[in-house]
């Protein structure tokens, strides 16, 4: 008995679990389209060159070695003015310098202070590999409209498919109605044939709307990449209870990251003009030596410490502050215009909002009269008082009402998820 119990237990599990897996929401569908989009392996390719970026940089603080050989022939050398103390001193050679020389070094160079050049470059890496990530987040974003369109496309098409279904169910009542009437001589063929015309018109409209709603699953598979979409439970999207104002979009962000990125640029420029030092050791074998009067093969080495300064750079770095101030006001232009485009699309989806509102409250009131139009036209038609034609457009006329009720909330639903879009809340 135990074990009964635990195996039903089980199997209750499971099958809860099956039917969990069996309904998709939009919060899902957003997470794969933004997984699925190719343009997404481009964060991790920001990521490797921010880090061979800074690999290199930090590099920059290990010893320089350079090696370098020189050979070359010269039309003149270093002569001593000594000619005469040979002809004074019997015997004495004045040594004269090859005019070919040969020369092959290694410098071993190491940093001291280099200004804080390293340490901002650094910073720089970083803030650029951000802002490179926030450029990529916002063109990501844009898939979120995409998702709310066939999202709510095809809720909407599941819902009229319903209603047609609704209205292809009050025709056949209809046709058996009208044939128990044929039975006792109420009502004749032509009767029944205008509402079996009508109900094959309904089948069409159905037909229509199915492959609408096949063609906007078929979209949505192929964006988020989940075959799931189109077995799945689209879950009705859950409706907040009040609606931020604050915009909160990431290319709000990209270009705070832009601005940050050009502060820098803005530091390394006062770098630029700092001197630095550092400390080097060479050494040499070639012909001559350090002693020019030496015409042998020598050895020799130099070290000490070495004073940089590239006053080259005062002639420009006004220029160039001037350049970087230019574009941070690009940069605040390109805010308060995305800021002004932005708030003038809330401004158009509250309206809308509220239009939709305004048009639900007396949606449920028209279907009811007209349910109740189309009941009194039935059983005036089975009094014999109108025609089928009056009792089939009065069916029409309720349908066209639950239609367009279907219509406003879910169009109420999309406008709600597009403001939240263009906020970002």
């Amino acid at each position: 008995m135990k074990k009964l119990c635990i195996i039903c237990l089980l199997g209750f599990l499971c099958s809860f679990v099956l039917r969990a897996q069996d309904k998709i929401t939009i919060t899902q569908c957003y997470e794969w389209a933004r997984a699925n989009y190719p343009q997404i392996r481009q964060f991790r390719l920001i990521e490797q060159a921010e880090r061979y970026t800074l690999s290199n940089l930090s590099k920059g603080w290990l010893p320089q070695i350079k090696v370098a050989a020189n050979v070359t022939y010269q039309s003149d050398v270093t002569k001593l003015p000594l000619e005469d103390l040979g002809t004074l001193v019997p015997g004495l050679e004045i040594p004269e310098i090859d005019k070919d020389q040969y020369k092959i070094t290694v410098e071993i160079n190491q940093s001291i202070w280099d200004g804080g050049q390293v340490h901002l470059s650094k910073e720089q890496a970083k803030i650029r590999s951000d802002a490179d990530k926030k450029e990529l987040d916002s063109q990501l974003y844009k898939l979120r409209e995409r998702v709310n369109n066939l999202y709510f496309g095809s809720l909407l098409y599941k819902e009229l498919i319903k209603q047609n279904l609704l209205l292809q169910n009050e025709l056949q009542i209809n046709i058996d109605r009208v044939e128990a009437m044929m039975a006792n001589g109420l009502s004749n063929m032509a009767d029944k044939e205008e509402l079996e015309v009508e109900l094959l018109s309904a089948r069409q409209k159905g037909i229509e709307l199915k492959a609408a709603d096949a063609a906007y699953l078929n979209m949505l598979e192929a964006l988020t990449g989940n075959s799931s979409v189109k077995q799945a439970e689209m879950e009705t999207p859950e409706l907040p209870s009040t609606l931020s104002h604050e915009i909160m979009r990431p290319e709000l962000q990209t270009i705070s990251a832009k601005e940050k990125e050009l502060n820098i640029r803005n530091k390394l420029l006062n770098v630029g003009i700092n001197p630095s030092i550092s400390a080097f050791v060479q050494g040499g074998y070639g012909r001559p030596g350090l002693n020019m009067l030496d015409n042998d093969f020598n050895g020799y080495y130099v070290a000490g410490l070495r004073l940089s300064w590239n006053i080259g750079n005062f002639y420009t770095i006004k220029n160039s502050r001037r350049m970087i101030n230019t574009n941070l006001k690009q940069l605040d232009v390109e805010r308060e215009t995305f800021l002004f485009n932005t708030r003038l699309q809330q401004i158009q989806e509250n309206e809308e909002i509220y239009k939709l509102s305004e048009l639900m409250k007396s949606d449920e009131d028209i279907i009811r009269l007209r349910t109740n139009i189309k009941k009194a036209a039935e059983v005036k038609y089975a009094n014999g008082v109108i025609s089928v034609t009056d009792v089939i457009r009065e069916i029409n006329a309720e349908n066209i009402s639950r239609q367009e009720a279907v219509i406003h909330r879910v169009q109420q639903q999309m406008a709600i998820y597009n403001y939240m879009y263009i906020t970002n809340n």
